[in-house]
């Protein structure tokens, strides 16, 4: 059966005439689709390219490597585009960023046992079968160079019928590793791991809610902070896309005296802000602003830097706590903040910087801003997981 692919869907699927998804296709292509599920491109487009990287037919992380770059920047922006589009929105587009190969800094692996030993790696595509990266063409070096060490601890953690997951940070002191695994700790195991952290140079190594070892401190740096973020604390995932963030949101809030940071994580933004403001730094997770408040403690000739712990989906800060500032940041979870913008738009602030990872809540909050009062400026897509389905932004608002 031969069939036109019409449109690549926001989840990278490519979907045929009559409705089918088809993976690794592209619109315009002509395929013809075996009984057995097997794609033949028939009539490719100018648009396909050969995928750098040779684990791209099993490994399932990327989705669209088999696509011009100009391509993907296009469907991407298509994506937020059309987010904005189901609510009446219309926006000014800045380029999109993407992330360079070889960027990401943190990234999830799967180990799990063999019977020759361990096989650590990513999903294939819907399939639990862990296929081994050596050669990813999105990791930076140093999470490739960590595969060895997960594996040794593949051995320990994980078995036959159940995988381990190792979340790494690239940090700048060496590989952060956080296992999270079924296997309790005991003494043995914890003078084992503490072994083979000495023997791969690993900063830190932590199991499950408890820090095995540190031989590094793993910080990482925001602005001119160094910060030692908890195992396996959300980072952006690539330097590359973080700086770009950094640069537009300190753009948005140029010239306020002070800023209010929510969903502030350990920094990201907190830091590089109070090079120009006053800062105040909401997040809900005490580990987060523990080490966020650390920082702070060691870093010299930025201003006053506050902080407090807060569940903003619960108890999103008040009118009346958001109007000491003058300007906004918020970097929500896929979720969005649809409480806290509800709060933001009856309180003083004028200028909102708003970083989202997620461009069907963003078009939601974004939505519920301009109902009250606030003006869209503008919206940057920002590729930073470079290949694949993902796609986050960053926008400006002000208040009319």
């Amino acid at each position: 059966m031969t069939e036109w692919v019409k449109a690549l869907t926001h989840h990278g699927m490519g979907r045929l005439e009559d409705g089918t998804f088809v993976s690794r296709v592209l619109p315009g292509e002509l395929i013809e689709l075996g009984d057995d599920g097997a794609v033949r491109i028939i009539e490719p487009v100018a648009h396909r390219v050969k995928p750098p990287c040779r684990h791209f037919k099993s490994c399932g992380g990327c989705s669209v490597m088999h696509a011009s770059d100009d391509l993907v920047r296009e469907w991407k922006t298509g994506i937020v585009r059309a987010a904005l589009d189901a609510h009446g929105i219309g926006a000014e587009f800045r380029p999109i960023h993407t992330s360079p190969p070889n960027s990401r800094r943190r990234a999830k692996f799967s180990g799990r046992r063999t019977k020759k030993g361990a096989l650590v790696g990513f999903h294939a595509m819907a399939s639990a079968t862990v296929v081994k990266v050596p050669d990813c063409s999105v990791l930076v070096e140093p999470l490739k160079a960590v595969i060895p060490a997960l594996e040794d601890l593949t051995i320990l953690a994980a078995s036959r019928k159940s995988e381990a997951q190792f979340t790494v940070i690239a940090s700048e002191a060496g590989p952060d590793v956080w296992v999270e695994t079924d296997k309790p700790l005991d003494a043995q195991l914890q003078v084992t791991l503490a072994n083979l952290a000495q023997k791969h140079k690993l900063a830190r190594l932590a199991w499950n809610d408890e820090v095995v070892v540190t031989l590094a401190k793993p910080v990482v740096t925001f602005g001119s902070a160094q910060v030692t973020p908890p195992p396996g604390a959300f980072l952006q995932a690539t330097k590359d896309a973080e700086d770009v963030l950094v640069d537009v949101v300190s753009e948005v809030v140029t010239g306020v005296a002070s800023v209010v940071d929510l969903f502030s994580g350990c920094g990201t933004f907190t830091f590089p802000l109070a090079q120009i403001a006053e800062v105040h730094a909401v997040e809900g997770s005490g580990e987060l602003i523990a080490a966020l408040d650390d920082g702070f403690r060691q870093t010299q000739g930025i201003k006053r830097v506050t902080t407090g712990v807060r569940d903003l989906f619960r108890r999103p800060l008040e009118p009346d706590e958001l109007n000491r500032f003058d300007a906004a940041v918020i970097d929500p979870p896929r979720t969005g903040a649809e409480q806290q913008i509800q709060t933001l738009i009856k309180s003083s602030i004028a200028k909102i910087a708003m970083v989202s990872c997620n461009p069907v809540t963003f078009a939601r909050d974004a939505k519920g801003l301009i109902d009250g009062g606030f003006k869209l400026n503008w919206v940057m897509p920002v590729d930073q997981f470079r290949w694949s389905a993902h796609v986050e932004l960053v926008a400006s608002f002000s208040k009319l």
